[in-house]
Formats: C-alpha cells, structure tokens, sequence
C-alpha cells in the first residue's frame, strides 16, 4: 500500500525537483495542472542536459522547438521510452514528414502511466481489493516552415487528458517556436513558449455524492445527489530560450556541439541548462550535460548520453540513442530512444 500511495503522490507533483525546508520562500511546484508536459523528451536531448531549444535537428524537435523541425533534410520518426521515478513510465512517440518547399509536418503522442494501484479507504486503509488507474496523455499536431534559409518558425497544437480512477480533465494547448541560424560562426538560437492553453478541471463520476441540504431538519432527504466542484488550474506554461555553436565546423567529420538553455516555467524557479555533443563520423555520439543550474532546492543534476547512428541506404537510417539522469534522492532516470529516417 506504501508503495501505490508514493506513486500516486509522485503522480500528482511530477515535476518536483526539490523539498522545500520550512521557513524558506515556497516556489510554485505543484499549482498547474498537467505537469507531465514538461517532462524533456528524447535521450539525445537529455544528454545535453536538456539544452536542445536552439539544436532541435531531429524528430523530438516536436517537444522541444517546433520551429527548428524545418531544418530536418529528410522524414524521420521517433520512439521513447523513459522510466520515470516511482516506476512511473512515459512513451513518447513522433513522426514528421517532410513536405519540401511547403514546409514540414509532423504528429506526435505522449503517454504517462502510472500504473495500477489499489484503491484505500479511511474504513479500509489496507485495501479495498479494488484497483484503479491514472495517468495522463497529450495528442498533438505540428507544422513548421523556413521563412529564409537562416529562420524558421514552428506551431503545434495539442489535445491533453488526465484521468484518475472515474476522473479526468482535459484542455487545447498550443506551442510556438522560433529557430535562427546567425551569420556569426554559424551560433544558432532558438526561442520556444509551450503549454499555452485552457485550464483543466476534473470532473466525474467519482465527484458525484450523497448531501443532506438540512441537517438540522428531521424527516427530509437525506441522500440528495450532489457534484463536488473541483478548481480550475493552468496548464504548465514554459518559455525557453537557447543558443549553441559548433565548436569542431571546419573539422570535417567531427562536431561538438555546446548548447545553452534558459528556462522560465509559471510553476516553478528560472534555471539553466547546459550540455554538449561530440559526434564522430554522424555514426558515434557522446553527451554531457547539467540540468536545472541555479534552481532551489533541485534534486536534478548531471546528465550523460551516448548514441549510434547506421545508414543503411540513402535516406533510410536508425538511430539509438541512451541517456542517464541523475535525480539525488529519487530514483536516477534512464531514458532510450530509436529513430528512423526515410
């Protein structure tokens, strides 16, 4: 029973990223609903440390900037598993069809699962032998267009639904970015304001409930349905902003890329994150990175990463990408990813 309560307390505050001691300034952690939106995508991007605003060159581009998905030379699609803390998973997985002169287009699926759990009560705290689920899922669609050979802009509009037992919320979010390679070296930045959307609320049948109107009354109804009326939250609302450069361009056959990140989320404290790539040949990657530089009481820290890439005809290649978190006192966070270019 320990066990299900911890993952569902992890399920409703799944972006903490620190314990506040008391008599420190409370951020704003768990005041928007849908967090799990946040939640970096992609191995690659994570073993930069979650600094891909201004490189987002590949599919996972349709989470971190859809603006630069006009910058990919071919389709590509994309499939990541994450195993998230208190065994939560998350999948995420994303297509982009290149369109040539009229752009690109891209789908994408997010899906967090908290498990089955079994379902407590005040009468019966060990258990009621009934199980339930929650979780969460998001269905998006993205288009994206170089308006010159330097800038490219991006738009993705999403469907987004949380559940829980007989519960659920849903809303429409939308998300915009921005990607612009400088004559200066080749430095690229990238601009991006995710999650702008409805509020959700949760309603359901497990909100119906028996009231008695007048309990000082004798002789009336005492089993008068009623709804329980939830709040209303936000969605998570992050704006990012990015630079990166490669170090290595007149190397030919090798790259390292250095990517800066600044993040402003509405429910929680601005931070930084910073990462690098070494490619060798496009056939061997390796990644660094630190997220969430400069944030309060974060029990995020560094990333590393590794990836391969196999051509096998033209166009048609697979990628396999592997990144590690570390999460301080949580449990660390593994992240793969496989892609496919055609």
């Amino acid at each position: 029973m320990r066990r299900s309560v911890c993952r569902v307390a992890t399920w409703l505050a799944l972006l903490l990223t620190g314990s506040v001691a008391m008599g420190q300034k409370v951020s704003k952690v768990g005041t928007t609903a849908a967090p799990f939106l946040n939640i970096p995508v992609g191995a690659r991007a994570l073993g930069m440390g979650g600094a891909f605003v201004s490189v987002a060159d590949d599919a996972t581009a349709l989470f971190w900037n859809p603006g630069g998905l006009a910058r990919l030379r071919s389709s590509e699609a994309v499939f990541v598993h994450t195993n998230w803390i208190a065994d939560i998973g998350f999948d995420f997985a994303g297509a982009v069809l290149n369109l040539g002169a009229a752009g690109v287009i891209g789908l994408q699926g997010t899906y967090l699962n908290a498990g089955e759990m079994e379902r407590t009560t005040e009468i019966y705290p060990e258990g009621t032998g009934e199980k339930f689920k929650a979780g969460s899922y998001a269905l998006g669609i993205t288009y994206a267009r170089g308006l010159t050979d330097r800038f490219s802009i991006g738009g993705t509009v999403k469907y987004v639904r949380e559940y829980i037992l007989n519960s659920s919320a849903q809303g429409i979010a939308i998300d915009l970015g921005t990607h612009f390679v400088t004559q200066f070296h080749n430095v690229t930045l990238g601009a991006v304001i995710s999650n702008f959307g409805t509020k959700m609320r949760m309603t359901g049948r497990d909100l119906l409930v028996q009231y008695d109107i007048d309990p000082t009354r004798h002789g009336n109804n005492e089993r008068i349905n009623a709804n329980l009326e939830t709040d209303s939250y936000d969605m998570p609302l992050m704006l990012r902003v990015g630079v990166s450069v490669d170090l290595l361009q007149r190397l030919e056959g090798q790259n390292l890329v250095v990517a800066v990140d600044a993040a402003h989320p509405s429910d929680n404290v601005e931070h930084v994150n910073v990462g690098c790539e070494y490619r060798f040949h496009q056939f061997l990657a390796l990644r660094g990175g630190y997220r969430n530089l400069f944030s309060r009481d974060s029990e995020q820290g560094f990333t590393v990463g590794a990836g391969l890439r196999y051509g096998v005809a033209g166009d048609f290649a697979v990628k396999i990408d592997y990144a590690y978190e570390s999460f301080g006192r949580l449990n660390n966070v593994q992240k793969f990813s496989v892609g496919i270019t055609f």
